[in-house]
């Protein structure tokens, strides 16, 4: 019987996802043909999936795996006998959740060419990369042979995330340069995963896939590398030939703050290039908890890395998880200090401020020292271990907090009418009664760059 494919995405920020368009590369090199279907632009297609034979998962993400069971079950009345296999860093976090509910394999890490030995051959009582409920593997942490990603047959760049800058909107790209990570924090669900390793992806194969994306008319690109500056040189080389080639075509990148310091003197040459913003993970004020999350930066080094990239006329687009254990509300106020101070309201999502650390299976912390007093058993339902706030004010405080970004996000509210309110019930939370800071009277500018997508888990 002819083998029907088919491979689904459920959310990958807002892009293009890159967990369609390279596997179905790595499928095209080996000649076998697939559909691709993305559920956060697309119907579901009951009648593709009632007649697959295989059905692909990608879930490199939390949000893309909550929603991939949900996809598993319609999948599984549709179609009882169909092979189902959840692939992507999620994946092997949630193996054991994921046979329980009944996937047939899972593929974690370097997954490409493991799923493609996988789909040719089901039968087999062994493949490397690929665990099954008889058959538990290890991802597979090695260079693999890219294959340039495919994307002709998926939707087109307007239905994905968009550039807005200056006030006007540009269809943007998304491409790796890098995978992996060279870092180990803590809270990072690729730590488990690889261990500090990460791979180039060739030089070639990057210029290719930006350059098609420039054919469909992207005229920014965003580098999905979880940190752009683990191989410092190889990021110079893929930029130096995309402004070669695309000398209007502007970027973003994600960079630890680590390296921001050690690398601040390329920052000037990459504002030269097209680099627009940097997103980086600044995660807390309090030194105690970026201990715990082994970030390898002090509290201190925020506001040089700031220094850094707005001497370079790069704008920083900071990330944080504001609650963890360790997190008092005295910490939680400031960090809305920081921000306010710092003049960065408008480049922070205010559903940034309601995140609340996960702790998901495999996790460096599900058995970090630090964490033992705090931690609960899992929640199948949040994916994640449950932990309890030693100071019950801050679980309400980070409900309050989430609950407001939500409510401002329905009613298209302004993100500074949102930071204040945020201030106040913090404050309140802090049983402080000064009075908010007065909004200074600025010229009116357009907001920073950023893309239209805020969510990132």
């Amino acid at each position: 019987m002819r083998m029907r494919i088919a491979l689904l995405s459920c959310y990958e920020l807002g892009h293009q996802p890159m967990g369609l368009a390279s596997p179905l590369g790595f499928l095209k090199r080996a000649g076998i043909e697939a559909s691709a279907l993305d559920l956060a632009v697309e119907p579901f297609d009951a009648e593709r999936i009632a007649k697959a034979t295989f059905i692909g998962i990608s879930v490199p993400m939390h949000t893309a795996l909550r929603l991939g069971l949900v996809v598993l079950e319609r999948a599984r009345r549709l179609n009882p006998s169909c092979h189902v296999c959840f692939y992507g860093l999620y994946a092997s976090l949630q193996e054991d959740l994921l046979f329980d509910r009944g996937a047939d394999s899972v593929i974690g890490g370097e997954y490409e060419e493991a799923l493609v030995k996988l789909i040719g051959a089901r039968e087999a009582e062994t493949i490397e990369g690929v665990s099954r409920p008889h058959d538990r593997q290890k991802p597979r942490i090695t260079r693999l042979p890219f294959a340039l990603p495919e994307r002709e047959t998926l939707r087109s760049l307007d239905r994905y995330a968009k550039l807005q800058e200056g006030g006007a909107t540009r269809l943007a790209g998304h491409v790796e340069a890098t995978r992996g990570c060279l870092h180990r924090c803590t809270h990072c669900p690729i730590t488990p995963v690889y261990n500090g390793r990460f791979f180039a992806v060739p030089e070639a194969i990057v210029a290719e896939d930006i350059r098609r994306q420039v054919a469909l008319g992207a005229t920014h690109v965003s580098f999905g590398d979880p940190d752009f500056l683990n191989g410092p040189m190889h990021a110079l080389r893929v930029t130096r030939a995309m402004k070669r080639e695309h000398p209007e075509v502007t970027f973003d990148c994600t960079v630890k703050v680590e390296h921001i310091l050690k690398h601040r003197a390329l920052f000037p040459e990459l504002r030269e290039l097209g680099c627009l913003f940097v997103v980086s993970a600044f995660e807390s004020l309090s030194d105690r908890v970026l201990i715990h999350l082994d970030k390898g930066h002090k509290a201190e080094d925020l506001s040089t890395a700031l220094a850094i990239t707005r001497d370079a006329d790069l704008s920083l687009r900071p990330t944080w998880v504001p609650f963890t254990p360790w997190t008092g509300i005295e910490d939680f106020l400031a960090l809305l200090d920081f921000v306010e101070r710092e003049g960065l309201i408008e480049n922070i999502a205010p559903v940034q401020y309601g995140i609340r650390l996960l702790v998901p299976p495999g996790s460096v912390l599900a058995s970090h020292p630090a964490m033992a007093p705090f931690l609960g058993p899992f929640d199948p339902a949040a994916l994640s271990f449950t932990w309890t706030d030693p100071d019950p004010r801050v679980t309400t405080l980070q409900a309050a907090i989430a609950s407001a970004a939500s409510d401002a996000e329905t009613r298209e509210e302004d993100v500074e009418t949102t930071f204040a309110t945020m201030k106040r019930i913090a404050l309140r939370a802090a049983g402080q009664t000064r009075e908010l800071a007065k909004t200074r009277v600025r010229e009116k500018r357009p907001p920073p760059p950023r893309l239209t997508e805020s969510w990132f888990c």
